[in-house]
């Protein structure tokens, strides 16, 4: 498909880090294939993950598509960017179609890139998975590349301000060995299998992460810092959501 957005994107994107002075940790990026579909499954702990995610691939010489909530497309600014760079809309309403475009790109030879969790974690902790990763690796014939990040929920996070502009924030990118889930193979089983290792990835950023402070708001209760219990994000994820069915039916 013909690439005029996505390469500029990413020319801008470089320099900022750049003139930011991210301080990016990359590993395993042989993992992420050279060639050929790929389902590339991420923990999410910030509205930027793609963006780094997605970092992570550059080695291979590979652009990811990322299925996206469908609102970020409906946008003035992120819509045309979005669709620009061949991204996926989801809408949660009707995923039927986004699921058919991501199997039909993943066949096509494209890495699509996946937030299995849904939403972004509160605790920052990976949450619950939904199987949708799995069962499109298996319906396409092509790995998943299990991928953890730290860091970017301290630029742009669910519930805090945005620190665009915060400068020498160090950015861990793991890339796990790739899974192999065959039709016919029992899904659930590779639901545990892919939660297993998201969260020893994200495990392995958090206690190798440069900066371990303890009690501050985006280290989680695990390791010292003050982000909500699993238990109290889900309850908080809970009351959001009936907030928000309550606002609809208005």
């Amino acid at each position: 498909m013909a690439e005029i957005v996505y390469p500029p994107v990413l020319a801008t994107a470089r320099t900022l880090f750049r003139v930011l002075d991210y301080r990016f940790h990359l590993e395993g990026t042989e993992h992420v294939p050279r060639t050929g579909g790929a389902v590339l499954v991420s923990n999410h702990i910030s509205y930027l993950d793609f963006i780094f995610a997605g970092y992570g691939a550059l080695p291979a010489k590979r652009l990811v598509r990322f299925m996206a909530k469908k609102e970020v497309f409906d946008h003035r600014v992120s819509g045309p960017l979005m669709r620009g760079m061949h991204h996926i809309p989801v809408d949660r309403e009707a995923g039927a179609g986004s699921y058919a475009t991501a199997l039909r790109m993943l066949k096509a030879g494209e890495v699509v890139g996946v937030f299995a969790e849904g939403t972004i974690s509160r605790s920052f902790t990976v949450k619950e998975i939904k199987n949708g990763a799995i069962r499109m690796a298996q319906a396409a014939k092509v790995p998943i590349i299990p991928v953890g990040l730290w860091g970017s929920q301290r630029i742009w996070t669910k519930g805090r301000k945005k620190q665009l502009l915060q400068r020498h924030v160090p950015l861990t990118v793991l890339i796990g060995e790739p899974m192999h889930p065959k039709r016919g193979e029992d899904v659930e089983q590779h639901v545990a299998d892919l939660h297993a290792r998201l969260s020893s990835l994200v495990d392995r950023a958090q206690r190798t992460y440069p900066e371990i402070p303890q009690g501050v708001w985006w280290q989680p209760a695990h390791l010292g810092g003050t982000a909500p219990t699993p238990e109290e994000a889900a309850a908080m994820d809970e009351e959001e959501a009936r907030a928000r069915a309550a606002k609809a039916e208005d």
